[in-house]
């Protein structure tokens, strides 16, 4: 078996667009050279990719692993010509960041330090993009990138994933969700829920648990740093609900309990958003790739 970029490409153009014919349009193939080079890959493969007779052309069951490889594959080879076409082109440009999520200027210092030893030409500034509408300064080139967990569909915009995290709630020991192997809506009711500064919409226990249970805690308190939402709930002052990887970032006490979101958990994703025509500039992709290996090194608890 001999799979090359091209077939990969072809199998994802195939996928986006329905048919050979608008495929082989944004490939710049004749139809027959299209066909001819399904053939081809059918035939190293040894398997049919694509459910005959179909419309629009659907991929069959072995298609579609051909076809996660490829979009696994392809933005990791991008990403390496557009680092590559960057150092040709020049270090220059700007990102100005904004972010919507509280917890993540812990998280993103680290990936900005290690992103001005490499592009030390780059202007980098960051807001925090809960005091403004974030994703329409993103239109207006008022910001260049959006930390953001809220995907919209906008045109001209994209969101790039960068990593999934837990919403882990968290008690002081002793707590009687002590006793149980994870929390449901219920068990915030008479609970003071410490939280961030931010607004329910934006909170993920209330996105993804008491709001649709219909559930309200008996008060909230707002409390800017991570490090004292932990004092106040190792202290019993009430509970909390942060990401996973916070926890493994900041965790500096035992004096509290962690339990799940629902019996299977709950799962988040953080995006980065940004102008289509920016996503690929080489300054972007490398940002973009220290992010997300600096959410591998939280996820996997380093330091």
């Amino acid at each position: 078996m001999h799979i090359e970029f091209r077939h990969l490409r072809t199998i994802k153009a195939i996928h986006d667009t329905g048919g050979l014919a608008r495929a082989a349009d944004v490939l710049g193939l004749t139809q027959s050279a299209l066909s001819h080079q399904v053939k081809n890959i059918e035939a190293q493969t040894g398997v049919e990719l694509f459910v005959r007779r179909s419309k629009p052309l659907k991929l069959s069951p072995a298609g579609m692993k051909l076809l996660a490889a490829a979009e696994q594959i392809l933005p990791q080879v991008a990403a390496l010509e557009a680092e590559f076409a960057g150092i040709e082109a020049g270090r220059t440009g700007r990102l100005h960041i904004a972010i919507e999520c509280h917890a993540c200027f812990e998280w993103l210092f680290p990936v900005l330090e290690a992103f001005r030893k490499s592009w030390p030409d780059v202007d980098i500034d960051i807001r925090p993009g809960l005091a403004f509408g974030a994703l329409p300064a993103l239109r207006k080139e008022e910001v260049d990138l959006v930390v953001s967990s809220d995907p919209e569909d906008l045109e001209g915009v994209d969101f790039t994933p960068l990593f999934d995290y837990e919403p882990v709630f968290i008690a002081a020991k002793g707590h009687p969700t002590e006793e149980k192997a994870f929390v449901e809506a219920a068990d915030f009711r008479g609970e003071t829920l410490i939280t961030y500064p931010v607004e329910r919409s934006r909170l993920d226990v209330f996105i993804e648990l008491l709001m649709p249970a219909g559930v309200e805690p008996a008060a909230v308190r707002q409390v800017e740093l991570t490090a004292v939402i932990l004092l106040l709930v190792a202290s019993g002052r009430g509970v909390s609900v942060l990401p996973d990887w916070v926890l493994r970032e900041v965790r500096t006490s035992t004096d509290y309990i962690t339990r799940p979101l629902t019996r299977d958990g709950v799962t988040r994703r953080l995006f980065a958003a940004t102008r289509a025509e920016d996503t690929r500039k080489p300054f972007m992709a490398h940002l973009i790739r220290l992010a997300r290996s600096e959410a591998v090194k939280l996820q996997r608890g380093a330091s």
